[in-house]
């Protein structure tokens, strides 16, 4: 009813833990520091990077793209107000618009302070997933993670 609500992960790579390097607990709460909440109109996407340390002082760098994707909106429900079973709608101090947007995060977390590197990366999976391109998120992400680094003075 208010418009506020709690942050799910949807999918995540690697799905389960590096042992040197775990999943952050919470990280949903990390991504809207400010609450879960929709809105009645598209916000522009937002980039931010906040430096995370974990219980050894070690940094971690948590890179948060954040867009906004359109969701249905609850209706006002009618209730019952006398014996013949006519309805008569609630009257609401709340007008709720026909449509609202909820925020959607992607979220990269590094041990490298590259904060450009991130923002052009979390960009390029945004613009794969809105344009609706038959790209698997997997494999751009499995790219974007690999590369081959030439043994000096050998063979690349």
């Amino acid at each position: 009813g208010s418009g506020d609500g709690q942050g799910q992960i949807l999918q995540r790579f690697p799905e389960k833990d590096w042992e040197d390097n775990p999943f952050p607990q919470g990280i949903e709460l990390f991504c809207q520091p400010s609450g879960w909440q929709l809105f009645p109109e598209r916000n522009p996407p937002t980039f931010f990077v906040a430096v995370l340390t974990d219980i050894n002082s070690e940094r971690h760098y948590c890179a948060c793209f954040t867009f906004w994707e359109a969701v249905e909106s609850p209706q006002p429900q009618s209730h019952a107000r006398n014996g013949e079973g006519e309805e008569e709608e609630e009257a609401s101090s709340l007008v709720q618009p026909a449509q609202l947007f909820a925020p959607k995060s992607l979220v990269l977390v590094s041990r490298l302070d590259h904060a450009e590197v991130f923002r052009n990366s979390l960009g390029l999976i945004y613009t794969i997933y809105v344009d609706g391109l038959s790209v698997s998120l997997e494999n751009v992400i499995g790219n974007l993670l690999t590369c081959t680094i030439p043994i000096t003075g050998g063979a690349q």
